[in-house]
């Protein structure tokens, strides 16, 4: 690796007059002050950008910022803008800029697209690495499929993702309420640079940082060396077997085209093909499983599941992370207090967001587009995870969880959630449901 003084920077920090650069989405205004980038607020309920008329691919990027403590702001990476998606808004993978009480900066953000790529739910170093109010420095490596970025020096996210080679760089105005927005909140930037010439030569080294993969039914490096395996290989149904009998269900699933789908059938519980179990068991591990719903789907991925313990019609039985359709299926405003919602550990503990308690809910994307779950567990400790934040958390045989088991619909399975082991369920409820790149590592 090359020192700083021989890296071979070129300084992109926009200049008067802005050429090189435009500006687009909603109002707000940019200028240049004291060779700074100032971006102030204005009202109306579009984020604002000043893009740049050149086009990334791999790069290295550093600068520092400044933001207002009510204004949210982000540096877009290889960003996106075609007529032929949402007429042209500004979109693709952001390093964020969050000076709220959540404290992501640095996290990455896949703006108008999937949502979080890269929270800092998990990243405590980096959330306390950000200074409120004052100047933060920022650094971005874009090379190949992975990207990475850094707050103030501590690593905050690292990501391999597929989906944008290059792009344009962008800073965002982030909309604010008219009120907030009247006072004329600024975020500033400056000593804007780039490498652009073998930017893999000048990269940072690796660290201790978890990597998070999004490449479809495949593994990341990182997440190789983590110790993650593919529990769906993406083509066959190797590793799977009917949750009653021990051949794969010779109807209802299908395997097509990367994806693991539950078919549509009655909205009935296990009326088609029925649930289907990894054919090993896990006892502490951390599961990630990306789904897709269709309008109005109920689903369910089960662990700790004792596959023997019913044998009748319906699921087998164990611990549920709920996939629904919270606004069409019925089955959101039944149990108590919405239990049975998407994320939730179902009939038991409802799904919140615990990681953004001021945030008005879940971030769930709706019917059509993929979700994620995870979900973690090391011992008697359970954490559900969607969407890169945390929903549910609780003990397995505490007081607590068997009180809530006693109002449930398993009281009478005794120990119920409190086996030692058992496999993982994907569950047949009727609805066409959509899986794929499902990962484990154990514990």
């Amino acid at each position: 690796m090359h020192t700083p003084s021989q890296a071979p920077w070129r300084d992109i920090t926009p200049r008067a007059g802005l050429a090189g650069w435009h500006a687009t989405g909603g109002k707000a205004t940019y200028a240049i002050e004291n060779g700074e980038l100032v971006g102030r607020a204005a009202p109306g309920k579009t984020n604002s950008w000043l893009v740049s008329d050149a086009q990334y691919g791999d790069y290295i990027m550093e600068f520092d910022a400044r933001t207002d403590p009510a204004l949210n702001s982000g540096v877009m990476v290889r960003g996106q803008s075609r007529p032929d998606y949402r007429d042209g808004v500004v979109h693709g993978y952001q390093a964020e800029i969050d000076p709220s009480k959540r404290g992501w900066s640095g996290g990455l953000y896949d703006e108008q697209r999937r949502q979080w790529l890269y929270t800092l739910g998990r990243n405590e170093a980096a959330r306390r690495a950000f200074r409120s109010g004052d100047w933060n420095h920022y650094r971005i490596e874009a090379i190949g499929n992975r990207l990475r970025t850094w707050i103030n020096g501590v690593p905050a996210t690292d990501v391999v993702d597929d989906v944008d080679a290059r792009g344009f760089v962008a800073f965002q105005v982030h909309a604010i309420p008219d009120a907030e927005a009247a006072r004329g909140p600024e975020v500033r930037f400056r000593r804007v640079r780039v490498i652009t010439d073998s930017p893999a030569r000048h990269a940072m080294p690796e660290t201790a940082l978890e990597q998070r993969g999004w490449l479809t039914n495949r593994l990341s490096p990182g997440e190789q060396r983590a110790g993650w395996k593919l529990l769906w290989d993406g083509a066959t149904t190797n590793g799977w077997k009917s949750a009653k009998s021990a051949g794969f269900p010779t109807k209802g699933w299908s395997v097509t085209g990367g994806l693991l789908t539950v078919e549509p059938s009655d909205g009935g519980e296990a009326t088609n093909g029925g649930d289907i179990v990894t054919t090993r068991d896990y006892r502490d591990f951390e599961l990630s499983v990306d789904f897709r719903l269709t309008p109005g789907a109920n689903s369910g991925i089960k662990y700790f599941v004792d596959p023997d313990l019913l044998k009748g019609d319906g699921s087998a039985i164990g611990l549920e992370y709920q996939l629904l359709d919270d606004e069409r299926h019925p089955d959101a405003k039944m149990g108590r207090d919405g239990n049975r919602t998407v994320g939730s550990l179902y009939d038991l503990i409802t799904a919140r967001n615990l990681s953004d308690p001021d945030s008005p809910g879940k971030r769930v994307n709706p019917p059509g587009e993929w979700n994620r779950a995870v979900i973690i567990v090391r011992g008697r400790h359970v954490e559900h995870w969607l969407n890169g934040f945390k929903v549910v958390e609780y003990e397995r045989g505490s007081p607590e969880f068997r009180a809530l088991v006693a109002q449930s619909k398993y009281a009478k399975w005794p120990k119920f959630g409190e086996w030692e082991q058992g496999p993982i369920l994907l569950q047949d409820h009727g609805n066409r449901v959509d899986f794929r790149s499902i990962k484990l590592r154990e514990l």
